[in-house]
């Protein structure tokens, strides 16, 4: 646990740390004991969003907000909404944003309590409006239904996988996004299929990188992303190696995305986007 100021705090600090990312540049409150943990995973989708002036940036299934305030920090002219249906984990995000070391940012990040799944409607009213953000970003939950489940009710719920997560998700993804906006999520590599059947006609000229932890081991996720009515084609890009040959440090590349560096900026430049029904 870091020393930063948490203002404020409401619950005794065994209950929470306060975790430093991007080397300090930002923190995040994250409980202890229950729940979802940031770590690399969230570091490699925020570094997928790229841009050089004003963007609007959705993060679904937020959590705590570390995917997202990395975004916010690395770019100063991004405003992030933080997404969370679970009220624990709203309650983190909303202290993380309150950080006093998070100050630089917090004007530019809001968080709103919604479920992903909402339609319609419902969907408006919880705070999700239709084609307003550049980019939306997730992280969806990636354990299969006969995974062996944690004690923890919370971290089950947030990593259990439904049938159609990401054909729901990626649905709300494309209603709450700009036509030529960027999709941009972290799987696991068995879920590509199912990833590109959700894209459908909403998303096209996805760009697929295997993520392996060390040389010559079987990659353990993907990043993706798309376009929001593109019409350009599938890619497969060269794979990200995360650890070097001794199998403890990052990689360089690794290195300098987890710690706000750089963007793993796409390799298509996208076509004019079509209008596609969500």
């Amino acid at each position: 646990m870091s020393d930063v100021d948490f203002k404020g705090a409401d619950q005794a600090r065994d209950d929470f740390t306060v975790d430093a990312f991007h080397r300090g540049r930002f923190h995040v409150v994250q409980p202890r004991n229950e729940g979802h943990r940031s770590g690399i995973d969230a570091m490699l989708l925020a570094s997928l969003v790229a841009g050089d002036g004003p963007v609007s940036v959705a993060d679904l299934g937020a959590g705590a907000g570390a995917a997202g305030l990395a975004v916010a920090a690395r770019l100063p002219q991004a405003r992030v909404t933080l997404v969370e249906k679970f009220p624990v984990m709203a309650a983190y995000a909303r202290k993380s944003v309150d950080l006093t070391e998070n100050a630089f940012l917090a004007e530019r990040v809001n968080v709103i309590e919604a479920d992903v799944t909402l339609t319609g409607r419902a969907r408006v009213a919880a705070g999700l409006e239709d084609e307003v953000h550049d980019h939306v970003i997730i992280n969806p939950p990636f354990n299969n239904a006969g995974d062996r489940r944690t004690p923890d009710n919370l971290k089950a719920n947030a990593h259990a996988m439904t049938e159609d997560l990401f054909e729901v998700w990626l649905k709300t993804a494309g209603a709450i996004m700009k036509p030529g906006g960027q999709l941009s999520l972290i799987a696991r590599p068995e879920s590509v299929a199912d990833i590109l059947a959700a894209c459908g006609m909403r998303f096209g000229g996805v760009e697929i990188t295997p993520v392996h932890p060390r040389p010559g081991e079987d990659a353990t996720r993907i990043l993706v992303t798309a376009i929001k009515g593109s019409r350009a084609r599938l890619v497969f890009r060269a794979p990200l190696v995360v650890h070097g040959e001794d199998g403890h440090f990052f990689s360089p590349e690794v290195d300098d995305l987890n710690n706000g560096r750089a963007a793993y900026r796409r390799r298509i430049v996208s076509r004019s986007p079509r209008r596609t029904a969500v």
